[in-house]
């Protein structure tokens, strides 16, 4: 199972990149992980809208079956 996360805006910026495949089975775990990967990422992934498969998620969702996981921090403006 791979699941590709996206990273958008200033989340690409801490990643540095925009996505990356991943095999994590739960959100919870793709969380740490991404964090243990890419350290920047952890200052900003709390604030961030975490969307899987287009459905925000703030909870330890199993990621069987899931395509993409993107990670939106928070926009200003309007």
């Amino acid at each position: 199972m791979t699941v590709r996360v996206r990273y958008f805006a200033a989340a690409a910026e801490a990643a540095g990149t925009d996505a990356e495949d991943r095999d994590e089975p739960t959100l919870a775990e793709l969380r740490a992980a991404v964090v243990a990967d890419h350290p920047a990422l952890g200052g900003i992934l709390d604030r961030c809208a975490v969307l899987v498969d287009g459905t925000r998620r703030d909870d330890d969702a199993p990621l069987d079956g899931v395509t993409h996981v993107d990670v939106l921090p928070p926009f200003a403006g309007g």
